[in-house]
């Protein structure tokens, strides 16, 4: 394993981010046809412009993310522990992507259930129960470990579903997930935690081999295999901050174009409250279809505000250091 070799980290880690990003852009040019083919969503706005290009790409960037990290990234129990989760949660959506018949909700759900659990579990082997308010001073508190759990739960289940929900406009997702990232990774340069912002440089490095052909018009889908694992990576980054009430910020756009849908249609299944009944949900669809937004001015404009919250955020968390 190279971590375990001398010489000069700063080398070894530049060469992972070069083999992330070929070895992602190579794999995916020349897997591509091996995929399964997307059959087009029958309610999303030109789901149909979907139907017949490969999907599940996901599966490229994410079994490269995981070889870097083993191959370039110093590694614990730790984190190879949620290397592994994110692995089942990219598994579980690339066989939904491949099955002949769509995976049921119910078993997707349990699915993402039993993983937040794990990613609960192995956080609370290693860190302590307690979370920092970094934008109001840094303050910290110890809380329960079950309310941590829940907590923790919550907030895995939550980022794997809205970020599979967000997932709809080429090159959109990706993007917004980058972003999101990066915003993690400044903070954790700002904290001086760098146990993961290695991997979250791979991660990035990845997706964008993969927006090479997934930019608009794309040529291929990363599928839930590549949505759901994006979504548990946000979720780890998140709890690794030590403070898990930056999602909301740090990833305000995919919350809101994904997770409104969720919210709705929870509502509605369950307490038979109908809101937002005249927008259409995910956001991206309300956008092109009722506003006339392109497909490329969905993913520069919808980049442009979480990029204009992520600054705001970081300069007002950098006043706190």
């Amino acid at each position: 394993m190279i971590n375990s070799m001398s010489g000069n980290t700063t080398f070894i880690r530049l060469v992972g981010v070069i083999f992330a990003f070929f070895a992602t852009f190579i794999l995916t040019k020349c897997g591509m046809n091996k995929l399964p083919t997307d059959k087009g969503r029958e309610f999303a706005h030109d789901g149909k412009l979907s139907a017949g290009k490969p999907r599940g790409a996901g599966l490229f960037f994410v079994c490269v993310f995981l070889c870097a990290a083993m191959l370039f990234a110093d590694l614990n129990a730790e984190l190879i522990m949620y290397l592994l989760l994110v692995f089942a949660c990219m598994l579980s959506g690339y066989l939904d992507d491949r099955a002949a018949n769509p995976w049921g909700e119910y078993k997707k759900g349990a699915l993402d259930l039993l993983i937040a659990v794990l990613v609960a579990a192995d956080y609370l082997k290693f860190n302590e129960s307690q979370i920092t308010f970094r934008l109001f001073g840094g303050v910290t508190y110890p809380i329960p470990q079950w309310l941590m759990i829940i907590l923790i739960v919550g907030l895995v289940w939550g980022a794997i579903n809205v970020t599979n929900c967000a997932d709809g406009v080429d090159g959109l997702s990706a993007t917004l997930t980058i972003i999101t990232l990066g915003g993690y990774y400044m903070f954790s340069r700002f904290a001086q935690r760098d146990d993961l912002g290695y991997y979250l440089i791979l991660f990035m490095t990845c997706l964008l081999a993969y927006l090479w052909f997934n930019a608009t018009p794309s040529i291929l889908l990363m599928g839930d295999a590549g949505s759901r694992s994006m979504g548990i990576v946000i979720a780890i980054a998140a709890i690794k901050s030590g403070s898990l009430f930056l999602y909301l910020l740090l990833s305000i756009v995919l919350i809101l174009d994904g997770g409104l849908g969720l919210i709705k249609v929870a509502l509605l299944r369950f307490f038979k409250i109908h809101i937002l009944k005249n927008i259409r949900t995910p956001l991206h669809d309300q956008v092109r279809k009722n506003m006339g937004w392109s497909n490329t001015q969905c993913v520069y404009r919808f980049s442009i505000i979480q990029i204009v919250v992520t600054l705001t955020v970081l300069y007002l968390i950098y006043a706190t250091f």
